[in-house]
């Protein structure tokens, strides 16, 4: 029986929350992925909820305490890998779209809490930053982190 559609799309988001796993050795309770694809340029970014403590990819060792032993590794060369490896999924997930005559998502946020085991995807279809003078699909990314952070924090 071949693959349809909505598997091999889900298969290449689980790869997304994989590789973040795989980021934080699997100690994190909730994994935020952020991916934008907009005029054809591909953008992501991806940060945590890690020991009741909101935190960006490259502040991993703030939410630490002494439980966690090891400490995270958060080079940039392990950062871009991660990064490179989320923009070739969208990447697929573009051509997916394309081959089966589906709308591609401009944005795609993906929550997995890894506590419970769930994923919780988000989509839009329609320009997110592309027709604003001065924001980024970076920009758009921060926001999002900052909404969390917010929500956290209530």
């Amino acid at each position: 029986m071949s693959k349809v559609f909505e598997d091999i799309f889900s298969e290449l988001q689980a790869d997304m929350v994989s590789i973040c796993l795989e980021y934080v050795h699997k100690r994190a309770e909730k994994i935020y992925i952020y991916c934008s694809f907009e005029e054809r340029v591909i953008s992501s970014d991806f940060f945590y909820f890690i020991n009741g403590r909101l935190v960006k990819k490259h502040k991993l060792n703030d939410a630490l305490d002494d439980s966690y032993g090891l400490l995270y590794d958060i080079s940039v060369e392990r950062q871009k890998g991660v990064l490179n490896i989320i923009n070739d999924d969208i990447e697929k997930i573009y051509r997916l779209c394309d081959e089966h005559k589906r709308e591609m998502p401009t944005e795609i946020k993906l929550v997995y809490d890894v506590t419970k085991n769930r994923l919780k995807a988000e989509y839009k279809y329609e320009l997110v930053y592309s027709n604003d003078p001065v924001k980024t699909a970076d920009d758009i990314a921060k926001e999002w982190f900052e909404q969390i952070k917010e929500e956290h924090s209530a």
